[in-house]
């Protein structure tokens, strides 16, 4: 099968040092991890998609199932020759990760979950990412980022941090983010998953985070066999670009018990 995905892909493959994959959420593109990119690509290779309906990836109108992102990472790995990587998503991009680990968990080395959660929707929130869905496609990107901007990142974020965020989600393609808001609404239930996970993982969180809040970072972090905890402080639902210095420490430091 042969990848469509937009992606980005720096440094180079060492053999000790498996590659970097990094999933973004919603409604963004892989330009969110560019913090993560520009420290990491020195020391090893780094690959970030743009997922199916964002960024520069084509879209899909209608729904996309977390299967299907999953499908199209593994599909984008196969072109690439990467046999073993550390996978790592945020939000949507963590809940993609945990699809990509039940499908293919032999090849991923390490997990990082950050400001994720892996229940399944409620019945209230799937009517609500329904209804979200229909209002993108009614009325554009614009008025949906003007309001959550503020809950994506923390109100004391930098405007320049601001400034990203906002250009992303105004950015990305309305029919690709209700077909993803369908096709999350409809997400299986990751918890007895993340009991089986065999391989290192780390959690990471926004300290200010109303989205998926420390409790559900907690919970994870007591289901995973194996993984450590950090909360970083003075971030909410976006820690890795309002306090990239923090995450990049706690993902250097993960990284380097994988490589170990």
């Amino acid at each position: 099968m042969t990848s469509f995905l937009a992606y980005e892909d720096k440094g180079a493959d060492t053999p000790s040092r498996p590659p970097l994959v990094l999933v973004h959420g919603h409604p963004f593109d892989h330009t969110m991890w560019a913090p993560q990119i520009e420290a990491f690509a020195a020391e090893r290779r780094v690959i970030a998609p743009d997922l199916r309906g964002y960024g520069a990836s084509p879209v899909t109108p209608g729904i996309t199932p977390l299967s299907v992102f999953a499908q199209d990472i593994g599909a984008l790995l196969e072109e690439l020759k990467v046999e073993s990587y550390v996978l790592a998503g945020l939000s949507m991009g963590g809940q993609i990760a945990m699809e990509c680990y039940a499908r293919f968990g032999d090849r991923v080395r390490g997990l990082v979950l950050a400001d994720t959660f892996p229940a399944a929707e409620t019945p209230e929130g799937r009517r609500a990412r329904t209804a979200t869905a229909d209002r993108l496609l009614r009325e554009g990107m614009r008025g949906y980022a003007d309001e959550v901007l503020e809950k994506m990142v923390a109100p004391y974020a930098s405007a320049e941090v601001k400034a990203h965020v906002h250009g992303m989600m105004t950015g990305t393609p309305p029919e690709g983010a209700a077909a993803a808001l369908r096709g999350r609404a409809e997400r299986p239930d990751y918890r007895e998953l993340l009991t089986r996970v065999t391989v290192p993982a780390l959690v990471v969180v926004g300290a200010d985070d109303t989205y998926t809040p420390v409790s559900d970072a907690r919970a994870m972090h007591t289901a995973l066999p194996d993984s450590t905890l950090h909360v970083i402080d003075g971030a909410a639902h976006m820690p890795n670009l309002e306090r990239p210095d923090d995450f990049n420490a706690a993902l250097r430091e993960f990284l380097a018990r994988v490589d170990a």
